[in-house]
C-alpha cells in the first residue's frame, strides 16, 4: 500500500506551484490535480512522461480559478493509484508521494 504526506512550506497566495516528489519506490506514470469537488480529473500532467522513485514534478496547479483546494491523483507502473484529497495548493510548495 502507498501512503501519503505533506511536507508543507508556506508560499504566496497566487503561488500555486508544487514540487511533487516520487518517493515510492515506484514509476509514476500519471498525475491529476482536480479542484477539490469536481467529479472528474484534469488532464495528466506527466503528459505521456514518467516520474521514477526521486524524481520531482514541477506542478503549476492552476485551472483559471481562484480554486486552492485540489484532490491529487497518481498512478504508478504496478497498476496501483493513490488519490490524496483537499490538499491546499495555496499553502505548500512541495507534495511527497511516501511508500
Amino acid at each position: 500500500a502507498t501512503a501519503l504526506s505533506t511536507l508543507a512550506v508556506p508560499v504566496a497566495a497566487a503561488n500555486r506551484k508544487v514540487d511533487v516528489i516520487n518517493k515510492t519506490g515506484m514509476t509514476m506514470t500519471s498525475f491529476f490535480a482536480s479542484s477539490t469537488g469536481t467529479e472528474s480529473w484534469e488532464e495528466d500532467m506527466l503528459d505521456n512522461d514518467t516520474l521514477d522513485d526521486g524524481e520531482t514534478l514541477e506542478a503549476d496547479i492552476d485551472d483559471a480559478t481562484p480554486a486552492c483546494v485540489y484532490d491529487f491523483k497518481a498512478a504508478f507502473s504496478n497498476g496501483a493509484s493513490v488519490v490524496k484529497q483537499k490538499v491546499n495548493v495555496c499553502e505548500i510548495s512541495t507534495f511527497s508521494f511516501l511508500p
